[in-house]
């Protein structure tokens, strides 16, 4: 704050208290006439009387101003004079965080050493690894683990990067980046119709069955073990080395229906897990591993 801003705002306080001081005193004992004892005021039948103000009052008011006083000799109040106490509240704030953090490590090192799938079984400690996924995880996963459109189901057994709890919390640690590439330069309007027919089929055993023979769909399924099986797998198991998720089951990261996974193949897909390694640090991280290891055993 400026040096003329400081004085306006320190001329115009104490102003203000001796202005107060003045309107108490100087009309404390202004004479009263006896004779009325009303202000001559009427409205609806009411009267208002003109009587002193109340001695709790008054003394209210002094005690009022007198605190004021004494507030703005110790604490930050006027201009830039910090105060004989010299107490901001970004310092209060600071101790807080401090003596905050303090509680959080004590509490954080009794489980440090506990095995996830024993700490998955500790309800203190879900409560706070619940916590700690609602204020970093539910955003993409929801607060349910349940996950939003192209973002991991944490509730079931699918696990595209593996559901171990050496995994998840390699998972946490370090981020996940996951490229699909698109193929849509690569195939014809035709064969990519097939393909996605295909894939939509891995997932459906009795309809592969009935399609299998058709020519159509054995030309999709070279395409597919020529440019998807790498990663998928020949029969659509997925890989977790690459994050690649199963075909061949009922889980679909970006939609099961035709157009959506006809998208995936045409234009790719990038997933970005972050990494939270930075973020949580080790101890808030072996709880939040623990958290997401027990949602999909409940």
């Amino acid at each position: 704050m400026s040096s003329f801003w400081s004085a306006w705002i320190i001329g115009l306080t104490v102003i203000s208290l001796v202005l107060l001081c003045w309107l108490l005193f100087g009309t404390r004992k202004i004479p009263v006439d006896k004779d009325k004892d009303t202000t001559g005021h009427v409205y609806d039948g009411i009267e208002e009387y003109d009587n002193p103000m109340p001695s709790w009052w008054i003394n209210m008011f002094v005690i009022s101003i007198v605190f004021g006083v004494f507030y703005l000799l110790f604490y930050p109040g006027l201009g830039n004079f910090k105060g004989l106490l010299n107490w901001t509240s970004a310092s209060e704030w600071e101790a807080d965080v401090v003596e905050a953090k303090s509680k959080a490590e004590s509490f954080y090192v009794a489980y440090a050493n506990t095995p996830i799938p024993a700490l998955a079984e500790d309800a203190t400690a879900m409560r706070v690894g619940k916590r700690i996924f609602s204020n970093n995880c539910a955003t993409c996963h929801m607060v349910d683990g349940s996950g939003a459109k192209g973002y991991p189901n944490l509730t079931d057994d699918d696990w595209l990067y593996g559901g171990s709890p050496e995994q998840i919390e390699a998972t946490l640690v370090n981020g996940r980046v996951a490229a699909m590439p698109a193929w849509e330069s690569a195939l014809s309007v035709a064969e990519l119709d097939n393909l996605t027919r295909y894939v939509k089929s891995l997932s459906q055993p009795a309809e592969a069955g009935e399609n299998a023979a058709s020519r159509a769909m054995q030309g999709a399924e070279q395409k597919y073990l020529a440019m998807c099986s790498a990663c998928h797998g020949e029969s659509g198991e997925g890989n977790i080395a690459f994050g690649a998720p199963a075909l061949n089951d009922d889980t679909w990261l970006y939609g099961g229906r035709e157009v959506e996974i006809r998208h995936s193949i045409a234009k790719g897909r990038r997933g970005v897990m972050p990494a939270q390694a930075e973020i949580l640090g080790e101890q808030k991280i072996h709880l939040l591993t623990a958290y997401v290891y027990q949602l999909s055993r409940q």
